[in-house]
């Protein structure tokens, strides 16, 4: 927030900036959700992530030029810049420079090497899913331990273990209910008469996906990724099929959607953490990232009628 502010940008933009993007991970590989829908939807893994990689561009170079658009204008010799006092002790040019750049990333070498051997493993062919999510997790443990030393072998690593086991204990538990909600609903065979029923009710491809896209909206507003993912993706995958459409796409379609959840009462998971960190109202973070919401659906909905983006990837280097 600083950053931004001392750039020109209004406080409003800044906000619905950050909280905007920070939504933004959940199509680029390894997130976890793709792995798990993957699993769920019984795709593969790898066409999985390859599919992803396009609209997740995509909606990062949407969110890039909302922001180049609301961009201060170029300040004049007369007009100097104005720093927060949150940003005093920072160091800011006027333009950009490749030498900062080349210094940033040298200094975070290590930690941006960490999704290049999750998906470096993975796609190899060297080690299977749960292989490479243990060879991230020995990377980030040497790395963080042994190399950059931020967290001390006594003093922190339990806690961290602890943390995540809680974390994991956490998922495993909303999965635990997820999964005997969906096999309720595969026995009553609900899946089928979805079927029979959206069949029967609409007869146009693109009618669907636009009720699939405000369906999915609605199941953003109840249940987090997790949860929706075992519980709505059994239901999905059948429609999806009986209209002929990849479940690769349909998956991102749903992450796409998903994604929107982040930011958008009354789960909005990124507005709240917003107003607790920048202390401000709910209310107005949400009025500050309304603008990057409404790119974001823009975005979703051109995913949604551009299967390409999608499925060009998984079927030129899918194996």
């Amino acid at each position: 927030m600083p950053v931004l502010m001392s750039a020109g940008y209004t406080e409003k933009v800044s906000l619905g900036l950050i909280t905007g993007t920070g939504s933004l991970g959940m199509l680029l590989p390894p997130c976890l959700p793709l792995i798990f829908y993957a699993v769920i939807a019984g795709v593969d893994i790898k066409n999985m992530f390859l599919g992803a990689l396009g609209p997740a561009v995509f909606m990062i170079v949407l969110a890039a030029v909302w922001g180049i658009s609301q961009a201060p204008p170029r300040r004049t010799p007369a007009s100097p810049r104005v720093i927060p006092s949150e940003a005093r002790n920072l160091q800011f040019s006027d333009g950009f420079e490749w030498r900062e750049l080349r210094s940033a990333v040298w200094e975070a070498k290590w930690e941006l090497f960490l999704p290049v051997v999750a998906v470096g493993a993975l796609f190899s062919g060297i080690a299977t899913p749960v292989e490479a999510a243990a060879l991230t997790a020995l990377y980030a443990f040497v790395g963080e331990t042994f190399v950059s030393r931020d967290l001390e072998l006594v003093g922190d690593i339990p806690r961290v273990m602890a943390e995540a086991g809680t974390l994991v204990g956490g998922v495993l538990l909303i999965l635990g209910v997820a999964l005997g909600l969906t096999n309720y609903l595969a026995f009553a065979e609900v899946p089928a008469r979805a079927v029979e029923w959206v069949t029967t009710a609409v007869h146009s491809k693109v009618l669907f996906l636009l009720l699939v896209n405000v369906f999915l909206l609605v199941v953003g507003m109840l249940m987090d990724v997790y949860s929706a993912t075992v519980i709505v993706v059994p239901l999905l995958i059948p429609l999806g099929k009986a209209f002929g459409i990849d479940p690769i796409h349909l998956g991102i379609i749903f992450l796409a959607n998903l994604e929107l959840s982040y930011l958008h009462p009354p789960v909005g998971q990124n507005l709240f953490l917003s107003s607790l960190r920048f202390n401000k109202p709910v209310t107005q973070v949400f009025w500050a990232t309304l603008p990057m919401l409404v790119v974001f659906l823009i975005g979703v909905l051109l995913i949604t009628y551009v299967p390409a983006m999608t499925t060009a990837l998984p079927h030129w280097l899918g194996r």
